[in-house]
């Protein structure tokens, strides 16, 4: 699926000097990837390989949920580290399916993958959709044995929307680092825009909800990534978070990705060799 906001009449500037129209445009990431369709079929045949592979375990329940179940792609040996991503789309559309290419790169390197399901909004709040995440990984926690991996070492990871559950969810004791990819740091434009319409937000939840303002210290290290061919908007946000958490000394650094769209930046994890890959080891071995 794609965005599909519909432009909106000019009217007068409601954020940073951007009226609503601009600024549905600064945050429709397929608008501004012209072949943005073609990315996500081309994701769905990667994964449909992935998914084909022998120990898989599809659509796992961890709560009871339609949506919430978990795919689990081990690399085939016992006392694996556990990366668990979490998808994107702006908490209200894609399926945990399409992701499972992700799961190519941790493995040239001995670690396990788990792709999480969601509910998406509107049938479930924002909050309600993090308390999913939260739960999904209390799951796995509790199942290590039966899945084979390490508990004491679990790194979350996400894309675009799903960047900013890896965000919030940093903050669990069983977290040992997050990738977070293209994420969302600050909901308050989120609210101004088109993309608001599902979900509903309120003062209150962009406030609790915004990793921005829970940057505190007892956090799992974080590396950021952005492309350098994303919307101006996307970069920004990452910038901004990333500056904030090191005015207060905490282990967040940036990482910015020449050449990439917010589309291709997932190509630096799924291959063994890519950029983001190597960052998930290091911070699978406690290196920032």
């Amino acid at each position: 699926m794609t965005d599909t906001a519909q432009p909106a009449a000019r009217t007068a500037p409601i954020y940073r000097g951007m009226d609503r129209a601009t600024l549905d445009s600064a945050y429709n990431n397929s608008a501004a990837v012209a072949d943005s369709a073609r990315w996500l079929e081309t994701w769905r045949l990667r994964s449909m390989v992935v998914r084909a592979m022998r120990g898989v375990r599809l659509d796992v329940p961890y709560a009871s949920g339609e949506r919430t179940r978990l795919d689990y792609f081990p690399w085939g040996k016992r006392g694996a580290p556990l990366f668990v991503f979490i998808h994107g789309g702006y908490w209200q559309r894609n399926d945990k399916e399409i992701f499972s290419f992700v799961a190519e790169g941790p493995h040239a390197h001995g670690i396990d993958v788990a792709v999480i399901g969601y509910t998406l909004a509107p049938a479930a709040r924002l909050s309600d959709i993090v308390a999913e995440i939260a739960l999904a990984l209390t799951f796995l926690d509790k199942n290590a044995d039966q899945f084979g991996f390490r508990r004491e070492n679990i790194c979350v990871g996400g894309w675009s929307a799903g960047g900013h559950l890896a965000a919030l969810v940093s903050e669990l004791p069983t977290v040992r680092g997050a990738l977070v990819i293209s994420g969302i740091f600050d909901l308050e434009p989120i609210a101004l825009s088109y993309i608001n319409g599902p979900l509903g937000l309120d003062r209150d939840e962009i406030k609790t909800l915004s990793p921005l303002q829970r940057l505190r210290g007892g956090a799992a290290p974080q590396t950021l990534a952005v492309g350098g061919n994303e919307l101006s908007e996307l970069q920004r946000q990452s910038a901004v978070y990333a500056e904030a958490a090191r005015r207060l000394g905490l282990p967040v650094k940036l990482r910015t990705l020449p050449g990439h769209h917010h589309f291709s930046i997932l190509d630096e994890l799924a291959e063994g060799d890519g950029i983001l890959t190597r960052e998930l080891l290091g911070l699978i071995s406690g290196r920032l």
